[in-house]
C-alpha cells in the first residue's frame, strides 16, 4: 500500500489540484489501445475519465487510476521557458480529437544522479525540449508529476492533437524513445484515445 501524501504538504497553499485519470467503462475519451512499451502495462479499459480536483471522483467501474499534479518546470532554463510558453497551445481545442496518455517511471539509477547530471542527459544530450518544440503548436501537452505522491509512475504526460497530426505525434514519441534519456525508463505505457463528437 503506497503512502498517501497531501498535495498541499508538497506544494504549499494554492497548489494545483491533482488530476486523476481513470480507465474503465465511462469517460469522455474512448480508449483505442493500451500498449506496454517497457515493463508491465495496465489492465484493459474502454473509456478514460479525467477528474481535476481533490478528492478524486472515480466511476464505480474503474479498472485503474493514475494521479498526478502539475508543477514547476524542473529541467527548463529561462530561454527554453520563454520559447515554450508562447508556443504551447491550450488543451481542449475543438479540432484536437485525438489524445495520448503516457505514464513513465524512471529507474533508481536516474534518480540517484545529481540534478545537473539529469539536466545534461535530458536536454544537452537528449534534446527533449528542443525536439518537443518542433511539434508545437500541432501537439498540446501537459505534464503531471506523481513520484512524490506514492504513485506507480513518476510522470503522466497528456497530449492532444488533431487526427491529421497523429503521424507527427508518433514521430515525436519515437524520437524521444531513441534518446539516452529513455535508457533510464524502466516502465512506460502508451494509451491512445479518441474523443467522440
Amino acid at each position: 500500500m503506497s503512502k498517501q501524501v497531501v498535495v498541499s504538504d508538497l506544494y504549499g497553499d494554492g497548489a494545483p489540484p491533482p488530476v486523476t485519470f481513470s480507465g474503465g467503462a465511462q469517460g469522455e475519451w474512448r480508449i483505442e489501445w493500451i500498449t506496454a512499451v517497457r515493463g508491465t502495462g495496465l489492465p484493459p479499459a474502454d473509456r478514460l475519465h479525467i477528474n481535476e480536483g481533490d478528492p478524486p471522483s472515480e466511476p464505480a467501474d474503474t479498472a485503474w487510476s493514475l494521479r498526478g499534479v502539475t508543477g514547476n518546470l524542473r529541467y527548463t532554463n529561462e530561454g527554453e521557458r520563454l520559447a515554450l510558453l508562447p508556443a504551447q497551445p491550450p488543451l481542449r481545442r475543438a479540432n484536437a480529437s485525438r489524445a495520448a496518455l503516457i505514464p513513465v517511471r524512471k529507474s533508481n539509477r536516474w534518480w540517484n544522479l545529481a540534478q545537473d547530471e539529469r539536466r545534461a542527459i535530458f536536454e544537452e544530450r537528449s534534446n527533449h525540449i528542443s525536439t518537443g518544440l518542433k511539434y508545437v503548436p500541432a501537439v498540446a501537452r501537459r505534464l503531471h508529476h506523481c513520484r512524490d505522491l506514492g504513485e506507480p509512475f513518476d510522470f503522466l504526460t497528456w497530449f492532444e492533437y488533431a487526427p491529421e497530426d497523429e503521424r507527427g505525434f508518433d514521430e515525436l514519441v519515437n524520437r524521444l524513445r531513441a534518446t539516452e534519456e529513455w535508457a533510464y525508463v524502466d516502465r512506460e505505457v502508451d494509451i491512445r484515445l479518441a474523443r467522440e463528437a
